[in-house]
């Protein structure tokens, strides 16, 4: 029996299982001694090393995490040991950029492989950010917008928030982060995650929909378009969180009585607005280490991480909000062969595939951050 192929985001398979294991379970490690080596390489590097483990990394991976978390977290975290030399960032590109601009200038930011970037955070180039607030200048509105980008985002994104005097935010305080933009000015431009820009501003800050305009850079708005709307989300989305839809809520929701819809702000208006309950990484962690046990959970995050709570608690029912595989393909490219090979570099004293931010575009970016920082 031929087994249909589908193209991402076209088509699904009515017939898979839905779970957190499925017939794509990514292989095993290659060479059997690579867990060894890495054993060996941590060991030798001591103190000087610290190894940053992203939630959404596969497990081969995390083992060897000395701390675990989401983006900032993981980049405050790395600030916080200055004694360490070495700082392995088991995540994507733009965090280990976070890392690199809070961290000392002595300290080194190594990515394991530097084809681990973000879809989302690709969506918002420099030069079309640059080239939207011109759009905004032309608009006559410039002055009176302040831009927001999320931490998912380039440093050179972030910096641009920091001379245009915004700020950054996170899943957490994105709504905070809005609060005080408001303070400022009439509008937000908010970058690159249309959705959690959306989602917190309708469901959180009592925004209507028509509040709201999407700027595309491909297809600007007109600028009659632009005036007026006090948020213009960029045409920007998380390739994990927007597969989820609308129906994968209804259709868990008829096969499993009971249970409890817990979902990302990155996915889609619609979902969130059907979803129990709506968090971050570390919020939807909690909710399911304070569930009741017995309690049914379909998660819609990316699936290491669901794959991992759901054998963390195992006295509740923890299920994937989806029929089809739903890993993070960015974050998935730092495996335990890319790791073994940036450990024993460093061990041999040759730093491999360092990350380093410019001054310039640092000194914006952690303005950006500081203010951030300084939310109440």
């Amino acid at each position: 029996m031929a087994i249909p192929l589908y193209i991402l985001g076209q088509e699904t398979d009515p017939h898979s299982e839905k779970g957190v294991d499925c017939p794509g379970e990514l292989p095993a490690a290659s060479d059997p001694g690579l867990v060894e080596r890495a054993r060996k390489a941590k060991e030798a590097l001591g103190d000087r090393l610290f190894v940053l483990g992203h939630h959404y990394q596969r497990d081969e991976v995390i083992q060897f995490a000395d701390v675990t978390g989401d983006s900032f977290k993981l980049a405050q975290q790395a600030a916080a040991r200055p004694e360490a030399e070495y700082i392995v960032f088991c995540g994507v590109h733009f965090m280990a950029e976070s890392a690199d601009i809070l961290t000392t200038p002595r300290q080194k930011v190594v990515l394991p492989d530097l084809a681990a970037g973000c879809s989302m955070a690709d969506m918002a180039t420099f030069d079309q950010v640059e080239e939207a607030w011109e759009a905004l200048e032309d608009a006559g509105i410039a002055d009176d917008v302040i831009p927001i980008t999320y931490m998912n985002s380039s440093a050179d994104i972030k910096a641009f928030c920091g001379r245009h005097g915004g700020a950054v935010c996170t899943s957490s305080n994105a709504k905070r982060a809005l609060e005080w933009a408001f303070s400022q000015k009439k509008q937000v431009l908010f970058l690159p995650d249309q959705h959690l820009g959306r989602n917190t501003a309708v469901l959180e800050m009592g925004m209507s929909l028509d509040d709201c305009v999407l700027y595309s850079p491909h297809r600007p708005p007109k600028a009659e378009e632009l005036r007026g709307r006090k948020m213009i989300l960029w045409k920007g989305h998380c390739s994990v969180h927007g597969r989820f839809t609308a129906e994968s809520v209804d259709d868990v929701r008829r096969r499993v009585p009971g249970v409890n819809v817990l979902v990302h702000p990155e996915c889609r208006h619609e979902v969130v607005t059907k979803a129990d309950h709506v968090g971050s990484t570390e919020y939807i962690i909690r909710k399911l280490e304070a569930a009741e046990p017995g309690s049914s959970w379909a998660v819609g995050t990316e699936l290491n991480l669901v794959k991992r709570l759901a054998q963390q608690f195992p006295d509740k029912n923890v299920s994937f909000l989806d029929k089809t595989v739903c890993y993070c393909s960015t974050m998935n490219r730092i495996d335990l062969p890319h790791l073994v090979w940036a450990l024993e570099s460093l061990v041999l004293g040759e730093v491999v595939n360092q990350i380093t931010v410019d001054d310039d575009t640092a000194h914006w970016a952690r303005v950006a951050l500081d203010r951030m920082l300084a939310l109440p």
